[in-house]
C-alpha cells in the first residue's frame, strides 16, 4: 500500500542505523508466536531466580519500546520527536501494586507528572491506569455489582478520591487526561468512574477522556448510550483496537461463556470504523484520539477531516501510537502538521517488563502488523545503503 505512511525516510529520520538493526531484530522475534512465548517465559524465570537479564532487556527491548527510567532520561527522546512535530504522552507504566502505601506512591507520582508537563507545548497529555490506583479485586467487584466488604467500602472511598485528585488536578492546569481501559473484569468500574469525572470537568471542554476498546462488540452501544444521556457535557474519548485479546479469549473459554471480544479482525476493524463514523456525526459534543496503528483507519479520519473542512491541526482530533511503533504512521502525520503524540512508557525496567511482553503478544497477534514494521525498515535501511553509495 503506497500513501503518505511509506516514506521511511521521515519515518526514521531520528533512528540511527543501529536502532534500525535492533528494531529489525526485535520485529523478527515479535514475528514469531513461539518465540514471544518462550522469551517471556524465560524472563520471567530470569526474574524469579534473580538472574542477571535485566541489563539484556534494557539494551533491547527496553531500549526501543520505552524512553527511559525516568522523566529525565525521557527529555532527549521528547525534544527529538518534537523537532519532528510529534509531541510525547509520558506514561511511568508500573504494575501490579498492591496496597494503600503503593497506591498513594502511584498517586503522587501522577500528580508529579502533571505538574512536570502542565505549562509544556510537547507533552499535551497526562495518562494513568486505573488499577494503579486501588486493588483490581475491588475494581472486579464493583464491575460485577458484588457487595463489598465494610472494609473495602471505605477503600473504594479512597479509590474514587484518587481518581478525582488526578482529574482535578489536570483541570486545574489545563492538562488533557487519558484514562487507560483495562481487562473487561475490571472495565464497567472504570467506564463510570470516568464518567464521573467527565461530568464533572468536561463541562467547557474535554479534559478527561476513557479509552474505548474497540475489539469488544458492544462499545458501539457503550458509546450511543452515554451520548443519549450525557448531552451537557464534552465527551473525550481515545478509541482503540485493544490491548487484552489473547487473554480476554483464554478466560472466556476457561469459564465457558461468550467472548467479549469481536470474531475475527475484520469485525474489529468494522467496529472502529463505525466508531469513527458516530465520532465525526457528534464532533460539537466529543473531542478524541484515534489511538490506532492501523493505517486504513487513519486514512479513513483523514479523509473525512478534508471532506468536512477540519483543520489538521484542530485540537478536538489528536492521533496517538506507541514508541517503537509505527513511526510510519506518526512522523508523516506530524510532517503534515496533525496532532500526534506518541505514548512514552518509563520507569524502572523490572516494573516494565509486563508492559514489554504485552506489546510482544499484542503484536503477535495482529496480523500484518509486523510484517508491515519489518518490511519499512528494510526499505530504509536499503534507503540508506543506497543513499551512502
Amino acid at each position: 500500500m503506497d500513501t503518505i505512511f511509506s516514506n521511511t525516510k521521515d519515518a526514521f529520520s531520528i533512528k540511527t542505523d543501529f536502532e534500525l538493526l535492533r528494531a529489525h531484530f526485535l520485529f523478527k522475534i515479535i514475528q514469531n508466536k513461539f518465540l514471544v512465548k518462550i522469551g517471556a517465559l524465560i524472563i520471567n524465570i530470569a526474574l524469579k531466580f534473580h538472574l542477571p537479564i535485566i541489563p539484556i532487556v534494557k539494551l533491547t527491548v527496553f531500549d526501543h519500546f520505552c524512553g527511559g527510567v525516568s522523566e529525565k532520561d525521557c527529555n532527549s527522546i521528547i525534544k527529538k520527536m518534537y523537532n519532528k512535530n510529534v509531541c510525547s504522552v509520558l506514561d511511568f507504566s508500573t504494575e501490579g501494586f498492591k496496597n494503600e502505601i503503593e497506591f498513594d506512591k502511584c498517586l503522587n507520582k501522577k500528580l508529579s507528572i502533571i505538574d512536570f508537563i502542565k505549562d509544556r507545548k510537547d507533552i499535551p497529555f497526562a495518562v494513568f491506569k486505573p488499577t494503579c490506583l486501588g486493588r483490581e479485586v475491588l475494581f472486579k467487584k464493583i464491575s460485577s455489582n458484588q457487595k463489598l466488604e465494610l472494609k473495602e467500602v471505605e477503600e473504594w472511598k479512597r479509590i474514587k478520591n484518587r481518581f478525582n485528585d488526578v482529574c482535578s488536578k489536570a483541570f486545574q492546569n489545563n492538562v488533557k487526561i487519558l484514562i487507560d481501559a483495562e481487562e473487561v473484569s475490571v472495565q464497567k468500574a472504570i467506564d463510570d468512574l470516568a464518567l464521573k469525572m467527565m461530568i464533572r470537568f468536561n463541562k467547557k471542554k474535554a479534559i478527561v477522556y476513557n479509552t474505548i476498546q474497540m475489539y469488544r462488540w458492544d462499545r458501539i452501544d457503550y458509546i450511543n448510550n452515554i451520548l443519549s444521556k450525557n448531552s451537557d457535557i464534552i465527551l473525550g474519548f481515545k478509541l482503540v483496537r485493544g490491548a487484552y485479546m489473547e487473554k480476554e479469549r483464554e478466560i472466556s473459554n476457561t469459564l465457558k461463556i461468550k467472548s467479549p471480544i469481536c470474531n475475527d479482525k475484520a469485525s474489529t476493524d468494522l467496529n472502529f470504523n463505525l466508531a469513527i463514523d458516530l465520532v465525526f456525526k457528534n464532533l460539537d459534543r466529543i473531542s478524541f484520539v484515534c489511538g490506532s496503528h492501523n493505517e486504513f483507519s487513519i486514512l479513513k479520519i483523514l479523509n473525512m477531516m478534508s471532506e468536512k473542512n477540519i483543520k489538521k491541526n484542530d485540537d478536538k482530533i489528536w492521533f496517538g501510537q506507541l514508541y517503537g511503533m509505527s513511526d510510519n504512521i506518526s512522523f508523516n502525520l506530524g510532517i503534515k502538521g496533525y496532532n500526534i503524540f506518541k505514548i512514552l512508557p518509563y520507569g524502572p525496567v523490572r516494573n516494565l517488563i509486563p508492559y514489554l511482553i504485552r506489546r510482544a503478544e499484542e503484536n503477535t497477534s495482529v496480523r500484518g502488523q509486523t510484517g508491515r514494521e519489518l518490511q519499512l525498515i528494510l526499505d530504509e535501511r536499503k534507503r540508506r545503503r543506497l543513499e551512502k553509495n
